[in-house]
């Protein structure tokens, strides 16, 4: 990948021109008022929400009417949103003192005023000099008494600040040790342990979502010359023996020249920045992509496998809406808890959660920029080529799941046809992203496209109620799923809202997914809301016997209302042709999605071998096999131990991985084998505990690229490295929550997982999921175009490699494979 246009962007806003017109006649405007009160069509029913009072003039005066069922509502809705000011304000004192308590400030001040009732002093003397400087008003109204008091209560607040100032300092320096990742299973030393201890000493009071982010440190640079060694090392297997001597040449050059000048402005950035990587990362790999998101960046999350809750179109969106809502109203409130590395009490980054509701992507002529509401009551919903806008609480009340349900199946009767240039409109999210910001600026910035493109915008999510079935089913499982993943990724490229930070797809037999922008954030965080969203839809929300969903229905509520569009010939035209542009690239995709289930990671950890390692070197094995030969690999791991943290990649193939491959390709000796295979693992072990402390490669060379053109000097060495292509792109899809699926006794509620396009022409996208102990989902994708990959062909050589490693390893002389490893954190793919 190379990245290009630098520079700041230059936004202008089109104002719409305002437009004078000759005054009605009054009579004419109070009978307009009124039927606009009393009528109900769908272009009038935002009209008539909006109005809490009637008014007629009389010659006797004006008779006003109140709605009090509206000002009801009115003082509802303030109620819930002064509710959320006061929520956020608590929250607020609780995070900035963590890890202490509020209440502990009480605490401090008993024990001062009780040593001081016991004639010491615990202040040495400071108390008193408070009260010398407290204002000449105090020493008039107040009694000696009153001041020491009052004085007192100034010292325990300060000392309180001082307590929580130096605990939070140490809770920054515990998180920021990270040797405990690289020892052994089993081995732990001394300093691990008492670090272990503190740290949960530290950590024993119930955190808040956000509670961690000031104490997290921030990401360290890495040295200039380490990561070179690292990656002239990471290449060495890819490139010829004449190849490698150039490329060594190239970077000892700029080690020696424009290297350390790039590495001093970066650490100037880390210094003041919170991230030096992230928003660069944001900008230039996701919002600067000039080309379509659709497929290229955008990735999707599917359903159960075996199981669909319920068949029932309307209820399958009620529960699943529903079930967003609640997670939202934790995000808002801060009653997640937060994210940990798996098995430990150590804390990840929750920044990404902060933009996962009301955002969208706007398009922009040369960078797009993320916008983020605080809060909306509605979603956009997407149905037979028309847009609704569908309201999900009344009076403050977040309607209930069979309310939902109700306002669903009104949207999936309404009988009335699109709006001319309506039905395809979607197709502008899914195309170039400057020609969908030109057609923005001209005929979106006013009137009723600018209204109705604001609701689908500042909506909390946008819905798709697809015509189509699909999920595992029929006579062609294994096509269906296929058939679902596409459907997912891309949809009919104008069904879908590409730029909402997620979209959820409802299909015709209740079969459900969604659909991700990516410049937001990155998998991980989705695939936590996504699990909650499908175990509260099936074990908590649930379903009536005949498939319906629970609760009371209030029948006086406003219908859905229908989006409005004037859509000139011009912009039907763009229409037309980013679909073009959209469908190319979706029929060029090949997706194949298969279920291993010969055995998982219960067998693999048996062998004391990392699962996540085991995979790894056996897509290495599966593309050789494939492609008779080594490419440049990308697995994503994650940097949210650090403030703002995203990922790094993890170069997975390296000279230990290569050596294995051959070996066993070749059909040397198995005892050999194995021990390659024992090196190669340990190796992949130590590349991720790198990434993922901040010693990786490709953010830090990134990064340096980014201020060489800001500089605006060129390096070659910098150039070629960000041009090679990452032929196999891979990465594991998180199961973060284990604990609210119960595979014991409800084994057919497997998640699927969730996959995203290739990312090179020629090269494969490979996403897989761990579940439980016997079966892992792979989701595999390549370019048609391509005539040397093949998806389903990669697929069967997958499931070769895996058992013929196994094989190798359970062989009577295999069976003590390799030393533990420390559990391996969850990852996802960037772009």
């Amino acid at each position: 990948m190379e990245i290009d246009v630098f520079g700041m962007n230059t936004h202008t806003r089109v104002h719409a021109h305002a437009h004078t017109h000759t005054l009605p006649p009054l009579s004419w405007f109070t009978s307009s008022v009124v039927s606009v009160c009393c009528s109900s069509p769908p272009e009038m029913a935002e009209a008539h929400q909006a109005v809490a009072f009637q008014f007629t003039i009389t010659p006797e005066g004006m008779d006003l009417q109140l709605s009090y069922q509206a000002l009801h509502q009115i003082y509802r809705s303030g109620l819930r949103s002064w509710k959320k000011r006061i929520s956020r304000m608590q929250n607020r004192v609780i995070k900035g003192v963590y890890p202490a308590s509020p209440s502990s400030w009480l605490f401090v001040v008993i024990a001062i005023l009780a040593t001081m009732y016991m004639r010491s002093d615990p202040s040495m003397g400071l108390i008193a000099k408070i009260q010398q400087h407290l204002p000449l008003s105090l020493h008039v109204s107040l009694s000696s008494q009153g001041q020491t008091m009052l004085s007192a209560l100034v010292f325990s607040t300060l000392l309180w600040l001082s307590v929580i100032l130096a605990l939070r300092f140490c809770l920054k320096l515990l998180l920021s040790y990270h040797r405990w990742m690289f020892e052994k299973h089993g081995r732990t030393s001394t300093t691990t342990k008492v670090w272990v201890t503190l740290l949960r000493l530290l950590s024993g009071r119930k955190p808040l979502l956000y509670s961690y982010q000031t104490s997290l440190p921030h990401l360290p640079v890495p040295t200039i010359k380490d990561t070179l060694s690292r990656y002239l090392e990471s290449v060495q297997p890819l490139l010829t023996g004449p190849g490698f001597e150039r490329m060594t040449g190239l970077a000892n050059q700029f080690e020696s020249s424009l290297g350390n000048r790039l590495q001093r402005y970066l650490k100037l950035k880390a210094l003041w920045a919170t991230n030096y990587v992230s928003d660069w990362w944001e900008e230039y790999i996701y919002l600067r992509s000039r080309g379509p998101i659709m497929v290229n960046s955008n990735y999707y999350g599917m359903d159960f496998l075996y199981v669909t809750p319920t068949s029932v179109q309307a209820a399958r969106a009620g529960n699943t809406i529903t079930a967003l809502l609640l997670y939202r109203r934790k995000v808002n409130r801060e009653e997640l808890k937060p994210s940990r590395v798996p098995g430990t009490v150590i804390p990840l980054c929750a920044a990404q959660c902060e933009r996962m509701f009301n955002t969208t992507r706007t398009p922009g002529i040369e960078t797009d920029v993320l916008q983020h509401w605080q809060d909306s009551e509605f979603v956009a919903v997407y149905h037979r080529g028309r847009f609704f806008r569908l309201w999900v609480y009344q009076a403050g009340r977040l309607l209930s799941p069979r309310e939902i349900q109700s306002q669903v199946q009104r949207i999936l009767d309404d009988p009335s046809p699109p709006q001319p240039g309506e039905e395809k409109l979607g197709a502008l999210t899914a195309g170039d992203r400057v020609a969908w910001s030109e057609v923005r600026k001209r005929h979106f910035c006013a009137g009723v496209n600018r209204r109705s493109l604001d609701v689908i915008e500042r909506a909390a999510f946008f819905v798709t109620l697809d015509e189509e079935d699909q999920g595992m089913r029929g006579d062609d499982p294994a096509g269906n799923l296929d058939r679902y993943a596409k459907s997912l990724l891309h949809g009919k490229c104008y069904d879908r809202w590409f730029d909402k930070s997620f979209s959820i797809i409802v299909y015709k037999n209740g079969k459900n997914g969604l659909n991700a922008e990516h410049s937001w954030a990155d998998a991980p965080t989705v695939a936590h809301l996504w699990e909650y969203t499908l175990a509260t839809d099936a074990f908590q929300l649930g379903y009536t016997e005949d498939g319906h969903c629970k609760g009371e229905v209030d029948r006086s509520l406003p219908h859905p209302q229908r989006l409005l569009w004037d859509i000139p010939s011009e912009v039907q035209a763009q229409v037309s042709s980013s679909l073009a542009v959209a469908q190319q690239l979706a029929d060029d995709v090949d997706c194949h999605v298969f279920p291993f289930r010969d055995f998982g990671k219960g067998r693999i950890k048996k062998l004391r071998i990392s699962p996540d390692a085991f995979i790894q070197l056996s897509l290495q094995l599966a593309y050789y096999r494939d492609r008779g030969g080594f490419c440049l690999t990308y697995e994503a791991s994650m940097t949210r131990l650090f403030r703002e943290g995203r990922t790094e990649t993890v170069r997975s193939c390296s000279n230990e991985s290569c050596d294995f491959v051959k070996a066993l390709a070749g059909g040397e000796e198995e005892e050999h084998c194995r021990q390659l295979f024992r090196r190669a693992a340990e190796k992949h072990q130590n590349l991720y505990r790198l990434a993922m402390t901040g010693d990786g490669i490709d953010r830090h060379l990134f990064c340096l690229y980014v201020v060489s053109k800001y500089l605006g000097v060129d390096s070659p060495f910098l150039k070629e490295v960000l041009s090679e292509p990452w032929r196999l792109s891979t990465s594991q899809t998180p199961l973060q929550q284990m604990e609210l699926f119960d595979l014991k006794n409800n084994p057919e509620f497997i998640s699927l997982g969730g996959g995203f396009g290739p990312v090179a022409d020629d090269g494969y996208g490979v996403s897989y999921i761990i579940v439980g102990e016997d079966m892992i989902n792979f989701h595999v994708s390549s370019k048609h175009s391509c005539s040397g990959t093949d998806s389903h062909r990669f697929g069967q050589q997958i499931s070769r490699a895996f058992k013929d490693i196994l094989a190798l390893l359970s062989s009577p002389d295999g069976k003590a494979a390799m030393p533990g490893s420390p559990p391996q954190p969850h990852t996802k793919k960037a772009l």
